[in-house]
């Protein structure tokens, strides 16, 4: 048949099997998105079917691309037959796939001229400006180098290389994850007008249930490399029928109201070679019962309503029906008298003008936030706040007290940053990096005081990085951040590399910290509704100035400035007056 068909696919490596027995049809003109926390196999899933996985990992099923016929793993001459002109790999860091040194248009041209070959056809220039204007990109941008385009450029750029030889399966990992909310709805739009166009089959991959409403046909939830449930979009999202997937949609962050608790899926997707016995989801399950410990269920087939799909669970009959969160009123209470101002920063780098005259205050135990796209100069207010930047003008004042880089002290104010891993030692085990955090403060705390305050268990303290799920490693961040006894903690994009339902389980160790510890906190996101959860008022950042500030819910429910209005309607399936 024509499209994509994968039976049986498995994949193992050193520590065991990472993904068993899933099966799927992609036909053409449709997109299957594949759906589940980190860890669950997605990515690796779509790199077994472009013959892409790493060194020491093996596949195998059976594979069928557009007629051609392929039995796992099968071997690297093949796969050069195959990719690029029959499957495609669009990737979630653009700079991961596009030369820093080649123009953009060089690269295009690498791939159409070997289209062209293949297809027996002479290449002529033209076929770039063709495929820059099949992604909605000026002719100009072939004369560019990736480094002087935006974020979502870069990414129309990295669209237009993998469609170049107009492959019939386009596997798109994570494709808007590195993007602001308002570019993430645009390259979608456009990656599901080129899937129509040509009738191609497409893959997504994503972490995030709300990003993939309305823009796939059908949908696979994988849990750690098990399928929980596949079917229809418009059935399994609208109404799941596995614990797992009813956690995974219920960690999505509303926008019209504020919760006093985060719903959260507790622990993290266990890691090959430690999975339990039986259901491997029973563990984290809230209905899960004795059957669930021993015996691994199978995918059957379950109907709601008029539709008909699969779900992989001992206990569910029909859709879950979750109890509703407990919905927090807003009121507008004024601060009292501020903890934190910066006033009149202005920062360039030679002459890019990055802060113009921005001012901000944080009052005791309140939460702010500043919210913009990319290159607003959010992160570099956090940093001249932080000492980490010297602004050119302007002054922080903490405490009544003007902070210069003579009487800066760890205790005043702390970091928290977006990738864990980077901001952690690979080589220092927890309780050195922890120890570490404790010396340069003048606390009383113990390595196992900030892991019980972090939730983490105190044998946590002889791991590494690399030991530790995303979530957790965020945790010990967390825990290094307020050890020194700040009474300021900055979380610049803390919770944009996480998982939905991790997300959630930090936003509320965040709330519990800041209650039991009395901490401020400013909020530093392009993510308008984890800053709605997050934050008593928001100051709105476009081009280093400040467009419109105030308490959170009138900010972002009845915004007055264009931007902000903008920012709220690009909001992934979400609008001001109700949750889609």
């Amino acid at each position: 048949m024509s499209g994509v068909q994968v039976s049986g696919l498995g994949v193992s490596g050193p520590s065991g099997t990472i993904v068993s027995n899933v099966s799927f049809v992609i036909e053409p003109g449709r997109t299957l998105a594949i759906v589940g926390e980190s860890g669950s196999g997605k990515s690796l899933t779509a790199k077994a079917i472009s013959g892409l996985l790493p060194a020491g990992l093996t596949a195998v099923g059976e594979l069928t691309l557009d007629g051609h016929e392929v039995w796992l793993p099968g071997d690297e001459k093949m796969w050069r037959g195959l990719r690029g002109g029959t499957v495609s790999l669009l990737l979630q860091d653009p700079f991961t796939s596009l030369s820093p040194v080649h123009r953009c248009g060089d690269q295009l041209a690498w791939t159409l001229r070997t289209a062209a070959e293949r297809a027996g056809e002479r290449f002529g220039r033209s076929a770039v400006a063709a495929a820059l204007d099949e992604v909605n990109l000026p002719a100009r941008v072939a004369r560019q180098y990736p480094h002087e385009l935006s974020g979502g450029m870069r990414q129309r750029v990295a669209i237009a290389a993998a469609l170049a030889a107009r492959p019939s399966l386009l596997i798109a990992d994570e494709p808007t994850t590195a993007l602001d909310a308002s570019n993430q709805g645009e390259v979608l739009e456009l990656l599901a007008r080129l899937r129509a166009d040509r009738q191609m089959a497409m893959l997504l991959v994503s972490h995030d249930l709300g990003l993939v409403r309305g823009h796939a046909d059908d949908v696979m939830v994988l849990y750690a490399g098990h399928v929980a449930e596949q079917g229809p979009a418009s059935g399994v999202l609208a109404t799941p029928t596995h614990p797992y997937t009813s956690g995974l949609s219920g960690s999505d962050l509303p926008l019209a109201e504020r919760l006093e608790r985060l719903p959260a899926i507790a622990g993290s997707v266990p890691k090959p070679g430690d999975r339990p016995s039986g259901c491997v989801f029973h563990d984290r399950c809230p209905l899960a019962v004795d059957r669930c410990v021993t015996e691994v269920p199978e995918l059957r087939p379950i109907a709601v309503g008029d539709l008909t799909w699969h779900v992989s669970c001992h206990v569910t009959e029909g859709p879950i029906v979750a109890p509703p969160p407990v919905v927090v009123a807003d009121v507008d209470a004024e601060p009292p008298a501020a903890l934190l101002v910066a006033s009149g920063l202005r920062k360039s780098f030679g002459h890019h003008v990055a802060l113009d005259d921005v001012g901000v205050t944080v009052a005791p135990h309140e939460s702010v936030g500043i919210v913009g796209e990319s290159g607003s100069g959010k992160t570099t207010l956090a940093r001249c706040i932080a000492g980490l930047e010297t602004p050119d003008a302007g002054e922080v004042v903490l405490d009544g007290a003007v902070l210069t880089a003579k009487t800066r002290r760890p205790d005043q104010m702390q970091v928290v940053f977006q990738d864990p891993y980077s901001s952690l030692n690979p080589r220092m085990r927890v309780r050195d990096t922890l120890r570490e955090a404790i010396g340069a403060g003048t606390t009383e705390y113990t390595v196992e005081a900030l892991l019980e305050l972090v939730g983490l268990p105190a044998g946590y303290a002889s791991k590494y990085p690399s030991d530790l799920s995303g979530g957790e490693r965020q945790r010990v961040s967390i825990a290094r951040a307020l050890a020194p006894g700040p009474r300021l903690l900055i979380c610049d994009e803390s919770v944009s590399a996480l998982d939905v339902s991790v997300q959630a389980q930090v936003l509320n160790l965040l709330s519990d910290l800041r209650e039991r510890l009395g901490l401020a906190i400013l909020f530093i996101s392009h993510d308008l509704t984890v800053i709605r959860q997050a934050c008593d008022r928001v100051y709105v950042m476009k081009d280093g100035r400040l467009v419109e500030e105030g308490f959170t819910h009138r900010v972002l429910l009845a915004p007055q400035d264009g931007y902000t209005r903008t920012l709220v309607a690009a909001v992934p399936g979400r609008t001001p007056e109700g949750d889609a």
